[in-house]
């Protein structure tokens, strides 16, 4: 249901960033915040809470496949922001690649169900039957989402796709200036009929009391200014209530030459195209843009002209939609307004503009956004301005260091915590220098090469694999990351019983809780069915095999040593073997009785088990040697039904005993079997 104020007193004029035109005029007055957080929690939970981790995954996959077929409508729209052609593949294709992402990663790394284990059993008791570990659980309120003006699709996305997989309904608040651009993104998306009902709502306009109505089920995901991140943080409902908040902020990021670049190395070409890159794109409007370009002294004349150049060829300022255009308008008038004040405040503080700025505003268009691309040169490199005023725009500064490591890492420090930096060196130690000194205060870094240049995804572009965010200035918050960005928007737990409970809270099955055993012998007389002659739609957690000993022969392991290659002393030499301190004598390989074991749990024939795809952490614990016993127990652990396929995956646990019931050998048989 959409809803719009039928003649607000209070609204926004948005005009095209290119021709000034007006667009729309932005309000939410008149709704009620309250009613969109209880619809969420009510509904919204209602209808997510009815799908597994899997099915709501499946569904991020198909809307990315939607909005995919509708890009080109999220294009047209996106130009009156000022965005050029390329600028879309940031926005728009990234932000539905990002829910591809997560689609994949969800359905790879994440059980079918709506419980994630994470981490391994801590037994608390000596006879296993008081256990712990952890869970993680969807949190029972709303994910509120404030977005910034630069990213109004890729924004959107990248929080609404972690926080609709893990099982939470959003509320999207987008930025004044783009908010047109979500809004045709939203609508799109609600009328694919994809999503349960309550999963998105957006509000487009002021929500000055949305934060009122939040409470410690929901969470807050911002991105935007430093300044109205720490406003938000004092609410009483962050402060005493209990209200989840993660920020992401504007830094000052920095590009790092290495001491060991010179002007013929590969890598000085390599840092000039990203430096340009990433003050180009999207008009310098991106958060993680290259604001400070940090060289040893002796290159910042050769990096200064070499900019300028390749500025002058690629940096080429005009109309978004014109095909030669490479840097489109800026988000609005006022955001133009706001990069010239910050550029005079560089300049007042010592830079020299060696590119563009102000004074070049004759070249540029004079209708709409539009700002030239600009480079500053500061003498002194500790100027505080440089690591503390930022011109949100094509702008970027370049100051100087002795060439040595340590020196260049307090610089990049002084800009109190960043979201990126770029490293240029080809020397691995200087790698490792530069990492130990700035990642503590970087959500990342990324180490440019001549080996990595052409297939590096850049400076500017987090990958929805890895974390984006980074302390201090950038917001100390943390979104992406793959499946560690689903978990942000769930409770981690930590729950203790016993293995028959924790197997009910969990899904997966523990060593001691409750099996249905069957043996060889039940098998072959009819009173049992093996495991692996169960579809999905019979297995259940908790089937188990148990095979009879099997003796081990000197000669078994002698053959075993011969056929392989595998002659190590502790099978093959009796003397040495015993010499050590970890085998009595001469003992079975572990591969051997791996190997064995399979034999010992198989059901040879055709059936519902179509394949053995791995083995998962294999541990070697008692020694085996000749004339010991050793029998295998397989039991049905964890079963994950795929939601696009006729099969599944079952994890089986897998435990070597030898006759004395010592534990020799743990590990997880991982098999794909049929669903009927």
């Amino acid at each position: 249901q959409w809803w719009r104020p039928d003649d607000p007193e209070r609204a926004a004029d948005v005009v095209d960033a290119a021709t000034g035109e007006p667009l729309v005029r932005v309000s939410a007055e008149g709704l009620s915040t309250a009613d969109v957080v209880r619809y969420g929690r009510d509904r919204g939970q209602k209808s997510l809470g009815e799908l597994t981790i899997h099915e709501r995954a499946l569904i991020i996959k198909k809307l990315a496949l939607h909005l995919n077929e509708h890009k080109d409508e999220l294009y047209e729209v996106s130009f009156r922001t000022g965005a050029t052609a390329k600028d879309h593949l940031i926005d728009t294709d990234g932000g539905i690649g990002t829910l591809f992402t997560f689609s994949s990663k969800a359905r790879r790394e994440l059980p079918n169900s709506r419980v994630i284990v994470d981490g391994n059993v801590e037994q608390l008791s000596a006879d296993g039957s008081f256990l712990g570990e952890h869970i993680y659980t969807r949190l029972p309120g709303v994910a509120v989402q404030i977005n910034a003006f630069n990213f109004p699709v890729w924004g959107m996305l990248e929080k609404f796709a972690p926080a609709f997989i893990a099982g939470v309904p959003s509320v999207v608040k987008p930025a004044t200036p783009t908010a047109y651009v979500t809004e045709k993104c939203v609508r799109l998306m609600v009328d694919s009929g994809l999503l349960p009902d309550g999963a998105i709502q957006l509000i487009s306009g002021s929500a000055r009391d949305l934060l009122d109505h939040l409470d410690m089920r929901d969470h807050v995901a911002f991105t935007g200014s430093a300044a109205t991140a720490q406003a938000l943080r004092q609410h009483p409902n962050v402060l005493e209530g209990g209200v989840r908040f993660t920020a992401e902020t504007d830094s000052l990021n920095a590009a790092i030459m290495g001491p060991d670049v010179t002007e013929d190395s590969p890598e000085f070409a390599a840092f000039i195209k990203s430096v340009v890159l990433e003050i180009s794109a999207k008009a310098g409007q991106k958060c993680t843009a290259i604001r400070r370009v940090i060289v040893p002294d002796q290159m910042r004349q050769p990096v200064v002209e070499a900019l300028r150049v390749r500025i002058a060829e690629r940096g080429v300022v005009g109309d978004p939609r014109d095909k030669t255009t490479t840097v489109g308008a800026l988000a609005s008038p006022d955001q133009r307004e706001e990069v010239v004040k910050a550029v005079r405040r560089l300049t007042d503080a010592g830079g020299t503009v060696r590119v563009g700025g102000p004074d070049a505003l004759d070249s540029v268009p004079s209708e709409g956004a539009f700002f030239p691309v600009t480079v500053l040169e500061f003498d002194d490199a500790r100027t505080p301005e440089v690591h503390s005023v930022e011109a949100f725009g094509p702008v970027t500064s370049v100051v100087g260091y002795s060439g040595s490591v340590d020196e260049a890492v307090e610089l990049a420090a002084l800009g109190a915590g960043s979201l990126v930096a770029t490293v240029c060196t080809h020397d691995p130690e200087t790698a490792g220098a530069f990492a130990a000194g700035i990642g503590s205060h970087h959500g990342r870094v990324l180490f440019l090469d001549r080996d990595d240049a052409k297939t590096s995804t850049g400076h500017g572009s987090p990958m929805p694999q890895l974390v984006h965010g980074g302390p201090g200035r950038a917001g100390g918050g943390e979104e992406l990351g793959g499946v560690r960005g689903i978990k942000h928007y769930m409770q981690r737990t930590a729950v203790q019983g016993s293995p028959d409970l924790l197997t009910g809270v969990t899904g997966v099955w523990h060593w001691g809780a409750r099996a249905q055993t069957v043996t060889r012998d039940d098998v072959e007389n009819g009173t049992g069915t093996h495991p692996f002659r169960k579809s999905l739609a019979e297995l259940r957690i908790g089937d188990q095999f148990r095979s009879d000993l099997r003796k081990v022969t000197l000669d078994d392991i002698t053959e075993f040593a011969e056929s392989t290659g595998d002659t190590f002393y502790a099978h093959t030499n009796e003397e040495a073997a015993a010499a050590n301190p970890f085998f009595p004598r001469r003992v079975a390989h572990g591969y051997l009785l791996v190997s064995w074991a399979a034999g010992l749990f198989v059901e040879p024939a055709p059936g519902p088990v179509l394949a053995n795809y791995g083995l998962e952490n294999l541990r070697f614990i008692t020694p085996v040697t000749y004339d010991d016993s050793f029998r295998v127990t397989l039991t049905a652990k964890r079963i994950t039904p795929r939601v696009t396929d006729d099969y599944g995956e079952v994890a089986w646990d897998a435990r070597l005993t030898n006759q004395d019931d010592e534990i020799v050998a743990t590990y997880d048989v991982l098999t794909l079997v049929e669903k009927e």
